[in-house]
C-alpha cells in the first residue's frame, strides 16, 4: 500500500534519469567566489571605459599626427570607433610617429577591447556549462553527507547545530520545494536540491543512497511519515532523524524507519511549563542546546586510560554512555564502568573544547 501511496506524489518526469545539464535549475552548488552578474557587467564596463580613455589620451597628445586637428572630444570619438573596430575613416593617423604609436599601443588596446567583449559574451554562454560540470562533479564525489529535508524553522535550526558541531557546509544538502528557502541555504554555502522530499527521484539526485544521515523536518506529520518511508526505501543504512509535532504520531515515524524521533510540540510545551516555574532551568537548557556558545552537550570517544573507570569520576561532566548504538544514562547499571568502544555523552565546557576524539 505504501508504494501506491507514494506513487501519487511522483511526477511524470524522473529527475534522476535526466542528464546533468538539465538539473541546473534543480541542484544548486554554492560558489565561494560568486559575484553578482551586475557587478561583473559593471567591472567589464569600467575596463572598457579605461581602454577607450587610454586611446583617447594617446590620440589627443599626438593630435598633430592625425588628418585633422583634434579636440579632446574628437580624440574620444576616434578612440571609440577605433577600439570598437567600427573605423569610419574620417580621422586617420598620417605621420610616421602616429602610425607607429597606433601599431604599438592602440592596436593592442583594440585587441584587449575585443577580448573583453568576447569574454563577456562567452561568460554568459558558458555559465550553464560551468554549472553542469559542477553538478556532474558533485554527484560523482558526494559521500557520507547529511541531507536535511525541509528548510523551515526546524530545518534551519538543525543545520545551525550541524555547522556549529564542525560539519562542513559542503557536506550538507538541503531539499525544499521553496526557492526562497533554498536561496537562504545557498547563502550559508549549502548544496541545495529543489523539489519535494517525498519524491524518489529528488532523493536520488540528492545522493540519499550514499548519505550518512537524513534529517526530516517538514511542517506536517503526514509528510514526515511519507518522507521517512521514501528515504528508508532508498537508503536502508542511513540514520534517519525525524521531527513530529504530535506524540501520537511517533510510532508511525518509528515504524516507517526513523532511527530517532523528536516531538517538537511536547518539547516546546515542557519548556513553556518550566519557564513559568523555573525560568533559569529553561535558560540553561537553551544554553546546552546552543552548541556555538556557552555549555553544550557533546559526544566523544573513550580514552584508553579511562576504560574500567566509573564515568562519574571522569574529568568531564558525564550524562551517559553510548554502547553499541544504545544510550545508557549515568544512573543505569550498565553505566557503572566504561568499556572499550564506548562513547561518552557529556557537557562540553567551552565552545572550543571538543574533548577527545
Amino acid at each position: 500500500m505504501a508504494p501506491r501511496f507514494r506513487e501519487r506524489f511522483r511526477g511524470d518526469i524522473e529527475l534522476s534519469d535526466l542528464p546533468d545539464h538539465a538539473l541546473v535549475d534543480v541542484i544548486g552548488i554554492p560558489n565561494a567566489g560568486a559575484t553578482s552578474p551586475w557587478a561583473l557587467i559593471a567591472r567589464r564596463f569600467f575596463y572598457a571605459a579605461v581602454i577607450v580613455l587610454f586611446v583617447a589620451l594617446i590620440a589627443y597628445f599626438d593630435q598633430e599626427g592625425y588628418s585633422e586637428e583634434l579636440t579632446f572630444l574628437d580624440a574620444l570619438y576616434y578612440a571609440s570607433v577605433s577600439v570598437s573596430t567600427t573605423g569610419y575613416g574620417d580621422i586617420t593617423p598620417v605621420t610616421q610617429q602616429a602610425r607607429l604609436i597606433n601599431i604599438l599601443l592602440i592596436t593592442p588596446a583594440r585587441l584587449a577591447f575585443v577580448i573583453l567583449l568576447v569574454g563577456t559574451t562567452l561568460s554568459v554562454l558558458t555559465e550553464n556549462s560551468r554549472k553542469s560540470l559542477q553538478i556532474q562533479r558533485w554527484r560523482k564525489t558526494v559521500r557520507n553527507h547529511t541531507i536535511v529535508i525541509g528548510y523551515g524553522t526546524k530545518g534551519r535550526s538543525a543545520v545551525t547545530a550541524l555547522l556549529a558541531d564542525g560539519l562542513s557546509p559542503a557536506q550538507i544538502v538541503v531539499i525544499d520545494p521553496d526557492r526562497t528557502a533554498l536561496k537562504r541555504a545557498e547563502q550559508q554555502g549549502l548544496v541545495t536540491v529543489h523539489g519535494s522530499g517525498t519524491k524518489a527521484d529528488v532523493l536520488k539526485i540528492a545522493g540519499v543512497s550514499r548519505a550518512r544521515a537524513v534529517v526530516i523536518a517538514p511542517s506536517s506529520d503526514d509528510t514526515a511519515v511519507l518522507q521517512t518511508l521514501s528515504v528508508r526505501e532508498l537508503a536502508p543504512s542511513a540514520m534517519i532523524v525525524a521531527s513530529v509535532r504530535e506524540s501520537e504520531n511517533q510510532h508511525l515515524l518509528e515504524q516507517s524507519g526513523a532511527d530517532s524521533v523528536v516531538i517538537s510540540s511536547e518539547t516546546a510545551g515542557r519548556l513553556l511549563g518550566l519557564a513559568t516555574v523555573t525560568p533559569t532551568v529553561v535558560e540553561m537548557m537553551e544554553d546546552l542546546l546552543s552548541p556555538d556558545e556557552g555549555f553544550s552537550i557533546s559526544e566523544r570517544a573513550i580514552g584508553e586510560d579511562e576504560v574500567g573507570a566509573n564515568p562519574r569520576h571522569l574529568a568531564d561532566i558525564a550524562l551517559g554512555l553510548v554502547r553499541s548504538g544504545e544510550l545508557y544514562r549515568i544512573d543505569s547499571p550498565e553505566a557503572e564502568a566504561v568499556e572499550p568502544g564506548d562513547r561518552l555523552l557529556y557537557i562540553r565546557r567551552t565552545p572550543g573544547e571538543k574533548g577527545r576524539d
